[in-house]
């Protein structure tokens, strides 16, 4: 991989490699793939209002997150099937999310088993959940995750249906029939239909096996099956939050599936202030969707984010370069974000304010 300057070099690169297939899969978005793009012109239309006279000769970029102690504010969204942009898949991921001190949340539709993903883990892992229609198969994967050694369960509800991906569906998505959903083969149901199944075989798979019923009601179930915080993704508004938190939630991921939903759906950073208003303190939050500078990172963390998830940035490095490449797209993130800190008078994580952005 030639040298990139930033992640929009990064992704041309990984363009560049990976079959059709494979690239309209990790970047489409929903429809028109309108809330794909406001995802990120909505961070490019916030302004940093920086500080001036204070001393940053030193920088601190570490923070922490439910308690885990990470040396920068950026951390690994979950993401499927990783061994489309890579062989060594999530291993290499997750490899490079310890080397740069941060966390991975694996993704149920992981294409390596929890327990190999954890057993080369030198930082924390997550896992992010689909709630099953059979509540048995759900059980028998949390229970798995917990004692393979994740940290925290990131339970995805923005998807009771998947969202129209036209690009998937004008492809036939599906995976080569050498890789496979490996964290359900105890549920028997690891396999998603191979390419060229009508339309989207990932959105067949969706519609035969996850709950488009669920409720309100799965957060205190869950939490009697799991000692694990409980993290809930994909939530955009304010009331929508306070529901979570009330009913345990230990965290807020502020997200709107990367696009990949509701195309109308609003940019996350958008909705981010109004959410940690209505939170107010009594939840972590996060937020994926649009990251591409470092100053987005500021900007996310001004607004109240504890951190922000990355998705494709890491999807492309992977791609582009495997372990290394992973490790190139979240240096660029932490070089950017520590220069920015410097030109916006923060020292520390903690100096990054809400006057930042909204003096």
């Amino acid at each position: 991989m030639n040298e990139v300057l930033n992640l929009r070099e990064l992704e041309a690169a990984a363009q560049a490699v990976l079959p059709k297939l494979a690239w309209d899969y990790y970047a489409s978005g929903a429809d028109d793939e309108r809330a794909l793009r406001r995802s990120v012109e909505a961070f490019e239309e916030l302004r940093l209002h920086y500080r001036v006279l204070v001393d940053v000769a030193t920088r601190n970029l570490s923070t922490t997150v439910l308690g885990e102690q990470l040396a920068l504010p950026i951390a690994i969204a979950p993401t499927a099937f990783h061994k489309l942009a890579h062989p060594d898949g999530e291993l290499a991921t997750v490899r490079a999310a310890g080397d740069a001190g941060t966390l991975m949340i694996l993704s149920t539709l992981s294409n390596t088993a929890v327990e190999q993903v954890v057993a080369a883990a030198t930082g924390p892992v997550w896992f992010q959940l689909y709630v099953y229609r059979d509540r048995a198969a759900t059980k028998a994967l949390v229970e798995r995750v917990e004692a393979a050694g994740c940290r925290a369960l990131v339970l995805t509800v923005d998807a009771p249906l998947l969202g129209r991906r036209e690009r998937d569906v004008r492809n036939r998505f599906g995976l080569p029939p050498e890789l496979g959903v490996e964290n359900l083969h105890a549920s028997g149901y690891a396999p998603v239909p191979s390419a060229g199944a009508p339309e989207s075989g990932l959105a067949a798979y969706f519609a035969e096996l996850l709950d488009p019923a669920l409720t309100w009601d799965v957060l205190p179930w869950l939490r009697s099956i799991t000692k694990l915080p409980i993290l809930v993704k994909g939530i955009v508004r304010a009331d929508d939050a306070v529901r979570a938190v009330e009913r345990g939630a230990a965290g807020i991921v502020v997200s709107n599936h990367g696009g990949r939903q509701l195309d109308a759906s609003p940019a996350t950073i958008e909705v981010l202030p109004r959410i940690a208003e209505a939170v107010a303190g009594r939840a972590e939050l996060l937020l994926d969707g649009g990251v591409r500078r470092g100053a987005d990172v500021i900007k996310a963390v001004a607004l109240g984010a504890r951190c922000v998830l990355v998705g494709r940035p890491v999807l492309w490095g992977l791609a582009a370069g495997g372990r290394a490449g992973v490790g190139t797209a979240l240096g660029i993130l932490r070089r950017e974000l520590d220069l920015a800190m410097a030109l916006c008078g923060c020292a520390d994580i903690a100096s990054v304010t809400r006057d930042l952005v909204a003096p």
